[in-house]
């Protein structure tokens, strides 16, 4: 049995009433960026901070750090998204857990909370390895100079050590991006699960997830050329070559 092709089935109507298929896999595109940027913002800020404790001379911060990052990043994704969406609304008060089973977008939410906390971990262990890279000179002249730890790191310590991990950084950005497809699991309809829905409706599997992925490169593409930019105008001689 010879499979039909038909290229043309993105610019017929979809069964939801919205647009044609292309309207629901750009709409499932949109959605895809949104939770992978508000994902990501999550992660930086998180992780930025669970690195910075576990560089600090105080064992309990260095401990606290260490234990965040080993319980989210042992743990499979989909385990954790499954966790937030369908067990802690259950292990909370039973109005706390309505609310939050009723809550507009849940899957939304879910995921970016989730696949932020999840990649926060990743990002935590970046910000460790770029400070630690750093000369001990540095950290040393600082405190010579007056400053309290905390103003070594903010005006010191992690402007540098950001600079030093902004390519593996644009690595984890890349796999946030590819994360929000397992979202699809809790009811997130982004880009991978628009292309379901239309080979589900429409019976052109290999359509729908070729335009998939097409949209998948063309934002990784988007986003490696963007960040090399950044690169080269963050760029320190002696950390960072560009080329």
């Amino acid at each position: 049995m010879n499979y039909h092709w038909n290229w043309h089935i993105f610019l017929e109507p979809s069964p939801d009433g919205n647009g044609t298929y292309l309207d629901m896999l750009l709409s499932g595109l949109l959605l895809t960026i949104e939770t992978a940027l508000c994902a990501w913002a999550i992660a930086f800020v998180l992780g930025s901070v669970v690195g910075v404790l576990r560089t600090l001379p105080s064992k309990t911060a260095s401990w606290a750090g260490f234990a965040y990052v080993e319980f989210f990043r042992n743990m499979p994704l989909l385990v954790q998204l499954f966790i937030w969406f369908f067990v802690l609304p259950e292990l909370l008060p039973q109005a706390w857990g309505l609310w939050m089973k009723q809550m507009p977008h849940a899957p939304f939410y879910t995921a970016a909370i989730g696949i932020g906390l999840f990649m926060s971990a990743r990002v935590a262990e970046q910000t460790r390895s770029g400070i630690n890279s750093l000369p001990r000179g540095q950290k040393l002249a600082a405190t010579a100079l007056g400053l309290t730890t905390a103003q070594v790191y903010r005006h010191v310590l992690l402007p540098m050590a950001f600079r030093i991990i902004l390519p593996p950084l644009t690595s984890e950005f890349l796999n946030t991006i590819k994360n929000t497809s397992v979202a699809i699991t809790i009811g997130l309809i982004e880009l991978t699960g628009a292309a379901r829905s239309m080979q589900e409706f429409s019976f052109q599997v290999f359509e729908a997830y070729t335009a998939a992925t097409v949209m998948y490169f063309l934002i990784n593409i988007v986003v490696v050329t963007l960040m090399r930019v950044i690169e080269r105008s963050v760029a320190v001689p002696g950390y960072i070559t560009g080329k």
